[in-house]
């Protein structure tokens, strides 16, 4: 069940916060791509009527009949809308009133349109096009289906060309909180962030900025690459404070790579698991989120929040980047991590259930019903 005590103290945290995040300024890249939601239909009863598959595992028990065979498949768009996890990460940010600027795949010479209404709450700058992707989305879990040849144009020599390096360094400096998220998508992000730790280090007496990370699915890369961005995410906390944030898959994927013991598939053991992946990394934080709960480590210790779970979310693509927009929230407004973990599983619960981001009295009203 739900800490009804925290989420009421999370959201009297969170009612008068505009002028305090109004005071920062954030910046989020690189990645970005056109989302279309997709139903795989199960069965058409009619011209404008039919039946979705709505498990996962039923479609893919169909799929593997297949083989050796053929199918045929109809889906069914339901919804074009932005996607990336920066993009959705940013907007959900704005949403909240935190002011964001954004660089990334959102269009080279053009803006694309899916992101006008993004572009009316940020500072949105493009260095590539978008990527287009296919989201089936089933009420057990989802299948990304992507085209994504322009992730290879986020490299610093198109920033530096398409942006301006001046431009971004004054981005960098400038920013509170940076987020850079989608490191498996990107195949020239390690490199940037190399580009990064040597070009914009600190003075002296600049205050250090918070630094979130997400990987995103990092099981599609091979685990020597991802140790090596692992190292490099670590090297990031000398000047900033450093926040990992991982889903399920993700930590287990991770602590293998990191060579860290096997954690039990609990609450307790992904808090633990959470504190181990700090540690060895070196990080100021580090956040774990199963579905139906978080877990996170930081210098006060580890700690699991359950999650407003529901069975039948409205949407779930987004769902993590809402989560850790929850997060990098309460972390700005100087929440503890147990508030903090509170305010990301509410911000991504309310997200899948309406299927937009809410806003700081949406989700004010949203703790207080928990």
């Amino acid at each position: 069940m739900t800490d009804s005590r925290l989420a009421r103290q999370t959201a009297e945290r969170l009612i008068g916060s505009r002028a305090q995040l109004l005071k920062y300024n954030g910046l989020v890249g690189f990645d970005g791509f056109v989302d279309t939601i997709l139903e795989v239909v199960e069965q058409r009863q009619s011209a404008t009527k039919h039946m979705p598959y709505r498990s996962l595992r039923d479609f893919a028990k169909k799929i593997g009949e297949a083989a050796g065979k053929s199918a045929n498949f109809e889906v069914v768009p339901t919804l074009e809308k932005i996607g990336g996890n920066g993009p959705i990460m940013a907007f959900a940010l704005s949403t909240l009133g935190a002011p964001v600027e954004y660089i990334g795949m959102v269009g080279n010479t053009k803006i694309h349109p899916v992101f006008d209404e993004f572009a009316r709450r940020a500072k949105i700058h493009g260095i590539a096009d978008p990527g287009l992707t296919s989201a089936l989305e089933f009420t057990d879990g989802k299948l990304m289906l992507g085209q994504h040849a322009t992730v290879n144009e986020v490299s610093w020599e198109n920033i530096k060309k398409r942006f301006g390096d001046k431009n971004f360094a004054k981005l960098w400096h400038q920013a509170h909180f940076i987020a850079m998220v989608n490191w498996t998508m990107l195949p020239n992000m390690s490199a940037l962030w190399k580009k990064i730790l040597s070009e914009f280090k600190p003075a002296k007496n600049d205050k250090r900025k918070l630094l979130f990370f997400d990987l995103c699915d990092p099981a599609k890369r091979i685990d020597a690459d991802l140790a090596a961005a692992l190292k490099i995410i670590g090297e990031f906390q000398q000047y900033h404070n450093v926040i990992l944030g991982l889903n399920e898959s993700e930590a287990i994927h991770v602590a293998k790579v990191l060579r860290l013991k096997k954690f039990p598939a609990t609450q307790k053991g992904y808090a633990a698991l959470a504190g181990a992946v700090r540690e060895k990394l070196g990080l100021h934080t580090v956040v774990v989120h199963p579905v139906q709960y978080a877990c996170g480590a930081d210098a006060d210790g580890e700690i699991a929040v359950e999650g407003p779970y529901t069975a039948k979310p409205k949407i779930s693509t987004g769902a993590g980047d809402h989560f850790n927009t929850g997060f990098l929230i309460g972390r700005l407004l100087g929440l503890s991590l147990a508030h903090s973990l509170q305010l990301a599983v509410a911000n991504s619960g309310f997200y899948v259930r309406h299927a937009q981001s809410p806003n700081r009295e949406q989700l004010v009203r949203f703790l207080q019903t928990l």
